[in-house]
């Protein structure tokens, strides 16, 4: 199943030619090598960010791998790439006798709360934050909202309530791209660190999670299911949702105008600025608190740049030229992208995104499902979801209970 990298690329739309141009390829100086999951207008934002940087001291050629981002770590080969910016940072301890270790100037970036049980093994640093995702966002039409008389809600029964009323009014209330596994997590992680903190954190740093016998985990299902099973809360219905991909949902949204809302990352805003019939109807509210005295959950993935070893001194100037704060500055500008240590730059939308980053707290947690390893994969959590949302969409609260069992019975089974 494809990953929102593929998604959001086009791969096949780029080359692997990169800042270096012709003298790299013909080897007449060094390349640093530095493999991606990016495409589209991601991978064109990178590139703005590493033509920013005014090297001359050797060439950076840029290898786009998409989903097989985990071949970088392949056998050592003059081919291999000299940096790897890795989508899963829960990746990092898994090929941690692959890399080497960050410099030490740099180490203190990884070792901030939400990051240090990812990037540091043993007191060393393995991975530099890059890029961040801030995945508990809903993205709406204010101008929606504003006509029918209702607010972005705060409480998950105000957003029951308010689905229910838009879609009484002949208004779809929400796009959803269930087409990609990962944002089903995404509804699922925000749902259960806003009911039990305590829960996400725990099964994220067991070695050997069993979320089937949390019944905490039953819970946030049942909670997820009062969403997807209230009749005409999906636009489209399950058909539509089954073949939709993250873009697609937002073009839902902000381009065709056949829904009001779409949980959607950081990362959709070129999406939503490009499609956007009116530029100035765009809105972002926080995901819903699940639970009483707990605040709206904030779900956080990331793009880490990690060095196989031996790493060479190119590829470590290059690390450090990336992680200078100003190094990002044309991709801020360009949309879609957050770093967890600025405020600044950003548009009126992501800039409220960072503050939430940057004010962290216990309601802060990085993506659950990037932690469990296979679990939470397209063999794992991603089928159990698309499973449970089959099973319950669009169908009132009948089926929700046996839904429920049936999603944890098939969590046991993939559970080691």
């Amino acid at each position: 199943m494809p990953s929102r990298r593929a998604v959001l690329g086009g791969l096949a739309a780029l080359t692997v030619s990169g800042c270096g141009g012709t003298a790299d390829v013909l080897g007449l100086r060094r390349s640093v090598r530095i493999a991606v999951s990016w495409g589209g207008t991601e991978l064109r934002a990178f590139r703005s960010v590493l033509d920013g940087l005014g090297i001359s001291e050797y060439g950076v050629e840029v290898i786009p791998l998409g989903d097989d981002i985990s071949k970088a770590f392949g056998p050592r080969s003059p081919r291999r790439p000299d940096i790897v910016m890795l989508p899963q940072p829960g990746l990092v301890r898994a090929h941690v006798n692959a890399l080497a270790e960050l410099p030490e100037d740099l180490a203190d970036r990884a070792r901030s709360e939400l990051w240090s049980d990812l990037l540091v093994h043993e007191g060393t640093t393995y991975g530099l934050p890059f890029k961040v995702a801030h995945k508990s966002a809903v993205w709406y039409r204010p101008s929606v909202f504003a006509k029918h008389e209702v607010s972005p809600p705060r409480q998950w029964s105000e957003w029951l309530a308010l689905n229910q009323k838009l879609h009484s009014a002949g208004v779809p209330p929400l796009a959803l791209a269930a087409g990609d596994g990962w944002v089903l997590t995404d509804f699922f992680e925000n749902v259960l660190l806003g009911v039990a903190p305590s829960s996400y954190r725990r099964l994220a740093a067991a070695d050997k999670p069993q979320p089937s016998g949390d019944p905490q985990v039953a819970e946030a299902l049942g909670l997820l299911g009062q969403l997807w099973a209230a009749p005409g809360t999906l636009a489209g219905g399950i058909d539509r949702c089954l073949v939709q991909q993250f873009p697609d949902a937002v073009v839902e949204v902000f381009g065709h105008r056949r829904a009001a809302m779409v949980l959607a990352t950081d990362f959709a805003e070129p999406i939503v600025r490009g499609f956007a019939a009116d530029p100035d109807d765009v809105g972002v509210f926080p995901f819903p608190v699940t639970a009483p005295g707990i605040s709206p959950p904030i779900v956080v993935g990331g793009d880490v740049a990690v060095l196989p070893a031996p790493a060479t001194e190119e590829a470590r100037d290059l690390v450090r030229r990336l992680a200078a704060p100003s190094a990002v500055d044309p991709w801020v500008r360009a949309g879609g992208f957050l770093a967890d240590d600025r405020t600044s730059g950003y548009s009126p939308e992501l800039a409220e995104l960072a503050r939430q980053l940057v004010a962290g707290g216990n309601t802060a947690a990085f993506d659950l499902s990037d932690q469990l390893g296979p679990l939470g994969g397209s063999e794992g959590l991603w089928r159990v979801l698309q499973d449970f949302l089959i099973a319950i969409g669009g169908r009132g609260p009948g089926p929700v209970a046996d839904a429920v069992t049936s999603a944890l019975e098939a969590l046991h089974e993939v559970e080691d």
